[in-house]
């Protein structure tokens, strides 16, 4: 398996326009696997699509046992946390966690302790605490931790509770999407 970096991302109410901007900003040859993990519960989700209209990647959900890619936008499906392995992405719909399934600290976790240094994890608006943990994990593993500035983000307290719970690097929207655009550069 090759060392490509891996850009973790997680978002919930408010964190669609954050992901959409992230999405815009990676490059076209971008040289990491990228996954999305969005609190939509068991409801339908378009959000493959809606991203696809908006970046340079092609986006999918993540389905069991796919290997990650470069170049490629995995996004959690309704109703199943995704994890990641050294073998690639693993879908579980065991407990929920923080009230939510899909939640980001799954990924975020997972991503730290098969990934390590080679993790960036990106944690953007929504309400309650889902992520700061995971967030906390990566950093802990060498992995680069970064959260969207509280006082912009729409539903501030995933941000806040990243901030209070670890030390990630807080930035403006742009300014993040600018650093993970970085990041994947090829």
């Amino acid at each position: 398996m090759s060392e490509f970096p891996i850009v973790a991302i997680g978002a919930a109410a408010g964190g669609l326009d954050p992901v959409r901007r992230i999405t815009e900003a990676l490059p076209h040859h971008c040289g990491a696997a990228v996954l999305v993990v969005f609190h939509s519960g068991a409801q339908p989700s378009a959000l493959p699509e809606i991203l696809s209209w908006h970046g340079k990647l092609p986006v999918v959900f993540g389905e069991q046992g796919t290997p990650l890619e470069t170049g490629r936008l995995y996004v959690a499906p309704p109703d199943r946390h995704m994890l990641l392995s050294r073998v690639g992405i693993h879908l579980d719909s065991g407990t929920r966690v923080h009230g939510t399934r899909p939640a980001i600290d799954p990924l975020f976790v997972s991503a730290a302790m098969a990934f390590g240094p080679r993790v960036i994890g990106v944690g953007l608006s929504g309400l309650g605490r889902d992520g700061a943990a995971g967030l906390r994990t990566i950093g802990a593993c060498g992995g680069l931790a970064l959260t969207q500035d509280p006082a912009e983000a729409a539903a501030p307290d995933m941000p806040a509770a990243a901030v209070n719970q670890g030390h990630p690097e807080i930035l403006p929207i742009d300014w993040l999407a600018r650093r993970v655009a970085r990041f994947c550069a090829a």
